[in-house]
């Protein structure tokens, strides 16, 4: 099976490439902006798959394929919002949202696999890139109500120093080093905060880089992060989550 990676920084074409070989399959080619692709896509058979992102360094990567007939399956890797991302669904496209979940790319490969298995699937490029041109924006979560006692409080998402979970409960810790227990799941919570101010970086906690006062290398290749007042435990980088967790932080 041949797999080619389109990206534009070539430290997240490796990480995504060591990403796609721990589930069994080989990436052949990596190439970073419009005009190299352009280039290869002549000179070259096409790929049974391609991972793409749509911002490269010199243009947006549908510019191949308005020269370029490309037959091959695409899995788009991209920090673009999740409400244009939905139309991809119309046209059979697997996505990826920056940064890249291992579980979430696992199941992408598999729907690739399943698909290549049952048809080939013909795509709409052009329909596609004015969805991304003109993104819809997504409006995410400003505060959050909390009770305490028989009354509501407000906490607005600038006042949030981390959201983490405890005995099956979630909570906020607050940047003046107050606890409250929300109605919800950190599932939930990541859904409905900006991925580019919060970072999952493990099952147990949320943070936001504007807390980061200071990250430490720790055992086993992970990451330790120091917030301003949170002391209870340990706030760690999943060992899995550490390559996409620098990347985050640029």
């Amino acid at each position: 099976m041949n797999i080619i990676i389109i990206e534009d920084e070539k430290p997240a074409a490796r990480l995504l490439q060591r990403k796609v070989e721990k589930l069994g399959l080989q990436v052949n080619t990596m190439l970073h902006s419009v005009e190299e692709a352009i280039a290869w896509f002549q000179n070259n058979p096409h790929p049974d798959l391609i991972f793409l992102d749509i911002q490269l360094s010199d243009g947006l990567s549908f510019e191949i394929f308005e020269q370029i007939d490309i037959k091959s399956a695409v899995i788009f890797t991209t920090a673009y919002d999740e409400y244009a991302l939905r139309a991809f669904k119309l046209n059979s496209i697997d996505y990826l949202l920056k940064p890249i979940d291992e579980e979430d790319l696992e199941v992408a490969v598999n729907k690739f696999k399943a698909r290549t298995q049952a048809q080939n699937i013909s795509l709409d490029f052009e329909a596609i890139k004015r969805m991304l041109v003109n993104p819809v924006e997504k409006e995410y979560k400003k505060r959050f109500s909390v009770k305490i006692g028989q009354q509501l409080k407000v906490i607005s998402i600038d006042e949030v120093e981390c959201f983490y979970s405890e005995n099956k409960g979630t909570y906020i810790h607050t940047l003046d080093n107050r606890d409250y227990l929300i109605d919800s799941t950190l599932e939930v919570v990541e859904a409905e905060i900006n991925p580019k101010e919060f970072y999952r970086v493990s099952r147990k906690f949320i943070v936001p880089l504007k807390a980061v006062k200071e990250i430490q290398v720790y055992s086993n290749s992970r990451l330790k992060i120091i917030l301003p007042t949170y002391k209870d435990d340990e706030v760690i980088v999943a060992r899995e989550r550490v390559g996409d967790f620098k990347e985050w932080i640029g």
